[in-house]
Parts: structure tokens; C-alpha cells; sequence
């Protein structure tokens, strides 16, 4: 794997670090790395050798979002599946049987907090902020971003925060378990974490978090519940994409 590839995959004492690689631009999504990113995660489930995954981005932030041309095109196009192309890599994430980590060591917006919260734990370094960024774009939040927030944060911060735009900081992330905890180095910090499950039998570690799926809301998979969203939201991001408000403010945002 090339140094230049947009996602980068590697795997040491069990657990596979998986690296979105376009610092040049934040590490923005595009469709070219959300497909890699969605193959590198299912590639760590593939080998029997993995038991864990940490996630993060190259540089200074985790991941900028969406690509705002790819957004672009996507309201052009055939809107649903170009979307559905920009949440392939974090829906996998959402959906993998492996404990999953994100090492978030810079601003994650938009689709980047989304790949966040796609992770079973998150690990904030101190320039990490958690930004929804979807109203101030005139965009209605999409790839389950309205199910995930509230499972992580309760109903009412969720809502401040795709409602009324509040951000997080790194220790704001920890106070309302957003993130776990903070460290300076936090990709250190999560392969830490992922020792645990890289040292326990694999099926073991697959068991319990399929049954903690199964029990998180009896009667429905988790994963099932965050495809539900995605599905739900998809309408109603494509009309936002649609509107001329969203077109005024996508350009104003690329000429900055």
C-alpha cells in the first residue's frame, strides 16, 4: 500500500489501524475514499488475525466531512446513490463485528463526526472538535447522524447541537461521553485501548459485541437501527442538497 493512497491499512499485534490519508484537504470524503475506507475495515474483518480497529485521520484534523464537490455532484446526479457512496466507508464502520475505535485528533464535521460516532469509543485528542455542521450548510443531516448523536450524547445535547449548532471541544466531548477520554497522542491512547480485545479470543470478542448489539434495544440489531436512519434521512437531505439555499451556501463555502 502506497504512502499516497487515500486510506492507509496496517496491522500490528492484532489490531488494524486504519489512517484516511488526504491531509492536503483535511481528509475530506470523497467516493473513491469512502469505498477504500468501507474495503479496509471489511479487510480487517476478513483476517482472523485482527480483533480490534482504531480509525483516524493523516495530519492535523480526523476528517473535514464530505468532499463539497462530491456533494455537489451527488445533488446533480442521481442523488441517493451518490450519497449512499459518501457513507459507505462509515456505514461499514457503523456495521463491523470487530470492536472499533476512533483516534479523533483534529476536527470532525459533518460526515467526519459521523465516522466518529460510527465508532464504539472514541478517543479526543486536544484539538479535536466535534462539529454537526449541517444546518449551517443548509443541509439536513444525513447517514444516521440524527440516531447516532442521540445514542451517544441523550436527546437534548443531540439536539443542541443538529438544532442549534453547539460544537465540541475535547473535554465538552468527554463531559457529555461523546468521546471517552482525552489524551495528546490519541492514537497511542486507542491502540491502548484496543490491547484488551487484541489479547482475548476473537470469538469471544465477536460474541460479546454482537450480543451487546442485540441487547442495546431489544428486539432490533443496532446496525439495523442505524441503517433505518440512513434510510430515513436520505429524502430529506436530497431536497436540502436540491434547494437553491443549499447551492448559495456550498458556494460561498468553497470560495473560502
Amino acid at each position: 500500500m502506497a504512502q499516497s493512497d487515500p486510506v492507509l491499512f496496517g496491522v500490528d499485534n492484532r489490531v488494524a489501524l486504519i489512517t484516511i490519508n488526504d491531509p492536503a484537504r483535511r481528509n475530506a470524503l470523497t467516493g473513491e475514499s469512502s469505498a477504500q475506507l468501507r474495503a479496509a475495515v471489511e479487510r480487517a474483518e476478513a483476517d482472523p488475525e485482527v480483533h480490534a480497529v482504531v480509525v483516524t485521520g493523516a495530519g492535523r484534523a480526523f476528517c473535514a466531512g464530505a468532499d463539497l464537490s462530491a456533494l455537489a455532484a451527488a445533488g446533480a446526479g442521481a442523488a441517493e446513490s451518490g450519497l449512499q457512496q459518501l457513507y459507505d466507508g462509515f456505514m461499514a464502520l457503523g456495521r463491523c463485528t470487530l470492536p472499533t475505535v476512533a483516534a479523533v485528533n483534529g476536527p470532525a464535521v459533518g460526515a467526519g463526526l459521523n465516522l466518529a460516532l460510527a465508532a464504539d469509543v472514541r478517543i479526543a485528542g486536544p484539538g479535536a472538535l466535534f462539529d454537526p455542521r449541517f444546518q449551517k450548510l443548509g443541509l439536513h443531516p444525513g447517514g444516521g447522524a440524527t440516531w447516532m448523536l442521540q445514542r451517544a450524547v441523550g436527546p437534548q445535547v443531540a439536539r443542541a447541537a443538529l438544532l442549534f449548532g453547539m460544537r465540541f471541544d475535547a473535554e465538552s466531548a468527554v463531559r457529555h461521553g461523546l468521546a471517552l477520554s482525552v489524551a495528546d497522542d490519541p492514537v497511542a491512547a486507542a491502540l491502548k485501548l484496543a490491547a484488551g480485545p487484541a489479547s482475548a479470543p476473537r470469538q469471544v470478542v465477536l460474541a460479546t459485541k454482537a450480543s451487546m448489539r442485540a441487547t442495546a434495544s431489544p428486539g432490533s440489531l443496532d446496525n439495523d437501527d442505524h441503517e433505518f436512519a440512513m434510510r430515513t434521512e436520505l429524502g430529506p437531505q436530497v431536497s436540502s442538497i436540491q434547494s437553491p439555499e443549499f447551492a448559495e451556501r456550498l458556494a460561498a463555502a468553497q470560495r473560502r
